[in-house]
């Protein structure tokens, strides 16, 4: 009997609504399932301490919050994450700066490569 294969299900977070559609589209298309795609960090925490989740990409500013506490628990869950800035790898507070990070506008091959890199460590 073949093995079934498992799709990554990725939490999206980014308060930008056509920014987070495309980038909806774009997993969709490298064949990801959203286990959620939300705009806030009330949303994102509650996704993140309870949500079926193999990775997540989140940005770094949403609606002018840090996104660092939804990190603190993706981490304590030890569900990779990557995030995503238009400020670059520079702009991520002290203890994240070991994390993969992504520079707005980036490219679907780069998002590809990041995730697989993620869910290859995990």
């Amino acid at each position: 009997m073949a093995e079934a294969t498992i799709t990554p299900r990725i939490l999206l977070v980014e308060d930008e609504y056509l920014i987070r559609m495309l980038l909806e589209d774009m997993l969709a298309d490298l064949g990801y399932e959203i286990a959620g795609a939300v705009g806030t960090i009330a949303e994102a925490s509650e996704l993140a301490a309870t949500a079926d989740l193999h990775c997540a990409i989140l940005d770094v500013n949403v609606a002018g919050q840090q996104i660092y506490p939804v990190a603190d628990i993706l981490a304590k869950r030890g569900v990779p994450f990557v995030f995503v800035s238009g400020y670059g790898e520079g702009s991520l507070a002290e203890p994240y700066r070991d994390r993969p990070a992504l520079q707005k506008p980036f490219q679907a091959e780069q998002i590809e490569r990041t995730l697989a890199e993620l869910l290859a460590k995990a």
